[in-house]
């Protein structure tokens, strides 16, 4: 199994909720294509090192993921690209 870090940034202008909802469906993307999550860590809301459209901050979110042959960790690539918050 190979282990991949995987960092994303959720925007900060949505509800707790909404933010966490974000996460997990992030989540499930992966368990979905057979990757295990070894640690996951909510960073929290901190500042962005540059404005990216007119935000300041983020929430960050970290995985620590063992994939057998990285469909999972491209199936996250390809979502993420998608999906707009």
């Amino acid at each position: 199994m190979n282990k991949y870090e995987i960092m994303f940034i959720v925007k900060s202008n949505m509800e707790e909720a909404e933010i966490n909802k974000t996460a997990e469906a992030m989540k499930k993307v992966l368990t979905d294509n057979k990757a295990k999550i070894v640690e996951a860590k909510e960073w929290g809301q901190k500042e962005l090192a540059y404005e990216i459209n007119k935000y300041k901050t983020g929430y960050y979110f970290y995985y620590l993921v063992e994939d057998k042959d990285a469909k999972a960790v491209k199936e996250f690539d390809r979502v993420a690209l998608i999906n707009e918050n």
